[in-house]
């Protein structure tokens, strides 16, 4: 048995709006994750078992690993398809966002979503939820929004409708947003779900070698270059920096999701605390923030880089200039970083 977190009230009228609507769009964040995509899928394949056309609808492409989940092959990536994709948001009867705290995180998406007029139901594990939906169900302590998914399905009775399919699209969601469960992941409610759906038919070993340890030879090659060519450790701040530029990352062929996890190793060296990924894409400088214990990454990429998240993974982006303006920025912040978050140091 697992606990009740979710309002009676919100299951309540979540069930509702769920009950008279034929069409449900489901909606996740640009860059899609593992939890975005995993819990996309499985929200499509139980309410489709139960009836509802049921469509869902991406930003941007996932990376390669993630395209392997069932059901990845129904998903509509507006970066191809983006007519079609505000189409399908605009005539759905509900809405299921997914994964992200705030409009703007859907990238092209956000201006379809803020205009439709459709109810809109929001699961999300995020901080300070901003979206005007007719039912919010946020839990930041919750480890994935995968995790919070199967609850409520499980508390809409939708138990028995999660299939071989969705129990696997659920675990991935849940493995990826606790690194195969090495951090974030002492509830001990989290194993207990982990093992229904290992019940249910989705193959942990399987899953582990598709997201964790199937890289192509370039994506080695990227992440070793990264590695030895562009980190730097700055032991004052207790801070590592990686930064790509467009150039690096074409002369390895880059593919979405090749440097998923890089921006974590550094985390691995003694007196880092927060490590720091940026990373040059066409419109922008992604940043990407880890950390260790509770050090606040969230707070750095809100501050400085109009972004958020959790306490230990954040992100954001820098709009004001090139790489190498990013980078100077981020160092300019150092000392005000060290001042406002110091260093503790262990005096044996």
């Amino acid at each position: 048995m697992i606990s009740r977190r979710i309002e009676e009230d919100r299951i309540r009228r979540a069930k509702q709006l769920l009950d008279d609507a034929e069409k449900v769009t489901v909606v996740c964040h640009t860059g899609p994750d593992g939890d975005a995509i995993g819990s996309s899928l499985a929200a499509m394949h139980v309410f489709g078992a139960i009836g509802k056309d049921v469509k869902v609808v991406i930003p941007d492409t996932a990376s390669q690993n993630l395209q392997t989940l069932p059901g990845y092959k129904e998903i509509v990536d507006a970066a191809k398809y983006y007519d079609f994709a505000c189409r399908l948001i605009r005539e759905a009867d509900v809405i299921l966002c997914l994964d992200f705290n705030e409009p703007n995180r859907c990238g092209r998406l956000a201006d379809a979503l803020k205009d439709s007029t459709a109810p809109k139901i929001l699961v999300d594990h995020h901080l300070h939820p901003s979206i005007d939906a007719d039912v919010v169900i946020s839990h930041p302590e919750m480890a994935a929004t995968a995790y919070l998914l199967f609850r409520f399905l499980c508390r809409l009775e939708l138990f028995n409708f999660i299939d071989r399919k969705a129990a696997e699209c659920i675990l991935a969601g849940m493995m990826t947003d606790t690194g195969n469960f090495s951090y974030n992941s002492n509830d001990p409610e989290l194993y207990i779900v982990a093992a229904e759906l290992i019940h249910k038919g989705a193959d942990k070993e399987r899953l582990t070698i598709q997201l964790f340890n199937t890289f192509s030879a370039d994506c080695l090659r990227l992440n070793a270059y990264a590695i030895l060519e562009k980190m730097e450790i700055n032991t004052e701040a207790g801070c590592s920096l990686i930064a790509l530029s467009r150039d690096e990352l074409n002369r390895y062929h880059y593919q979405r999701g090749d440097t998923e996890g890089l921006v974590n190793r550094p985390l691995a060296i003694p007196g880092v605390r927060f490590s720091v990924f940026m990373r040059q894409e066409s419109d922008c400088i992604r940043v990407s923030m880890r950390s260790r214990d509770d050090f606040p990454v969230n707070e750095l990429c809100r501050d400085y880089f109009g972004g958020g998240g959790h306490l230990n993974a954040a992100g954001g982006e820098f709009y004001d200039g090139t790489l190498d303006d990013a980078v100077a920025y981020f160092r300019s912040k150092l000392p005000e970083i060290i001042e406002k978050y110091p260093l503790k140091r262990n005096n044996g």
